[in-house]
């Protein structure tokens, strides 16, 4: 199967496996977990905070990031397209009893700084109280600049706000930029990071935070019923991901702008009016496409996309420039 409709769909190697199968397993929730243990300590150490927390999801990442800075009838501000604020179920809201301020997203993902500060509430007991800029990167694929990120920071500053990042693809970001990772880790007070993305691991966030901030991850993480037990087999995979699986992501990138390619060869799609930056592709297709006939007809040929006016299709390790052509001649013949 030729599966373009997340890098979520990846699935282990074989050499990932391995370490899963070997991984020594604990209590996690008793912090008896060697290899959660192990993952977490790798991650604070690579990305320079104090504290981590293993979390099942970049859903419950962000959304303890949320309730660790924020209390009950606090504001975080963010922008209309934030996975945070669009995708994520309004969790913040329904669980966290937290407000998001969303701001709309400028073309290349930022958030208007001036607009972030006019959203400020003032202190005042009709309001809820702004307490945090969330900013994510990739967005849609999209890297913000590292002068932003600077930027940002300065604002929050400025602004006593924290800082937090949903950086589900931040390894992306940082491969397209051709910076460590640090280089954009640097400018956050807390960072979400997605192991079951292109670094394909099977399951599995990073928070990173202070140790106070962690600890109040951790707690939330328990109420939320995420406290996992022998973990290990998961951690494992995920710190094999992060030691072996991020240079690779260029490939990503190379194979999607080469799917971007391809896809404007056929008359009835058009990349162009898209920033494409890393593994993501978005396309106009033309209004006569059934598209929802095309991808049922492509599944029966053992290919899959989600059909969707922009299109959106997504790279990752078990995608080839051969499954790229191949899939370019299926399509073309049905359309």
């Amino acid at each position: 199967m030729i599966d373009f409709r997340s890098d979520t769909v990846t699935k282990p190697t074989a050499a990932m496996r391995a370490v899963m199968n070997d991984a020594p397993v604990g209590d996690d929730v008793y912090g008896d977990d060697p290899s959660v243990n192990q993952l977490e300590q790798f991650a604070v150490e690579r990305h320079g905070f104090e504290s981590a927390l293993y979390c099942s999801s970049g859903t419950q990442a962000n959304l303890l990031a949320l309730m660790a800075h924020c209390e009950r009838g606090d504001e975080y501000i963010c922008g209309q397209q934030a996975h945070n604020y669009k995708f994520e179920g309004g969790g913040a809201a329904v669980l966290g009893s937290i407000q998001p301020q969303p701001i709309e997203n400028n073309a290349d993902g930022s958030i208007d700084l001036n607009k972030v500060v006019a959203a400020i509430k003032a202190d005042d007991f009709h309001f809820a109280k702004t307490k945090l800029l969330s900013l994510e990167n990739t967005i849609g694929g999209k890297v913000l600049p590292l002068s932003y990120l600077k930027q940002a920071r300065e604002c929050v500053d400025k602004h006593n706000l924290a800082l937090h990042l949903d950086g589900a693809r931040v390894y992306n970001a940082a491969v397209k930029l051709g910076v460590d990772i640090t280089e954009i880790t640097q400018y956050f007070d807390s960072v979400s990071i997605c192991l079951s993305k292109g670094l394909g691991a099977p399951v599995g966030s990073l928070l990173l935070g202070s140790k106070v901030l962690i600890d109040k991850a951790r707690r939330w993480r328990k109420v939320l019923g995420g406290g996992m037990r022998q973990a290990g087999m998961l951690a494992a995979a995920g710190q094999y991901a992060l030691e072996h699986h991020v240079t690779r992501l260029a490939e990503d990138h190379d194979n999607a702008a080469y799917l971007a390619e391809q896809l404007n060869t056929l008359a009835a799609f058009d990349t162009s009016p898209f920033q494409i930056d890393t593994n993501i592709v978005y396309a106009n297709v033309a209004e006569h496409i059934d598209l929802k006939a095309v991808a049922h007809a492509l599944k029966e040929q053992n290919m899959l996309f989600s059909p969707g006016k922009p299109l959106r299709l997504v790279t990752h390790l078990g995608v080839t420039k051969q499954d790229i052509d191949s899939f370019i001649s299926v399509l073309a013949a049905e359309i």
